[in-house]
């Protein structure tokens, strides 16, 4: 499996494009020639007598007019196994936090019937 770039797939788009543009469309000439912004490259299709252009990497729009920042990570996949590693140990602290505290509690209850059903033999009964 070969690994791309973000900049490597939007040169492919580009020349799609490029290619798909040029199939249907002719350049556009003289004063069409403006229509698109930063230095994307305009095309006139006839058949629906309309403009439409290609836009550079980073631009975006239907006349090249927004500029989009991509932000990818190497690591992407990695950083979303951290994430669930971290989340299934807090999960498993918090049921063995809960198991330690009913344990202790049947404990400290077992202990207190064994001191109530002992005998107290240093208790002297009053007389009557």
């Amino acid at each position: 499996m070969s690994c791309k770039t973000v900049s490597g797939v939007l040169r492919e788009q580009e020349e799609k494009s490029f290619q798909m543009m040029a199939e249907h469309g002719d350049l556009c000439d003289g004063q069409e020639a403006t229509y698109c912004m930063n230095g994307g490259t305009c095309y006139k299709i006839h058949s629906m007598d309309t403009l439409s252009c290609v836009c550079n990497e980073n631009y975006k729009g239907s006349r090249c007019e927004q500029f989009q920042l991509f932000s990818s990570s190497a690591n992407a996949g990695e950083a979303g196994l951290i994430a669930a590693v971290v989340i299934v140990a807090l999960l498993i602290l918090v049921m063995l936090s809960v198991v330690i505290y009913y344990v202790r509690k049947m404990l400290k209850a077992k202990q207190e019937s064994q001191q109530n059903n002992q005998p107290q033999y240093w208790r002297v009964k009053p007389r009557v």
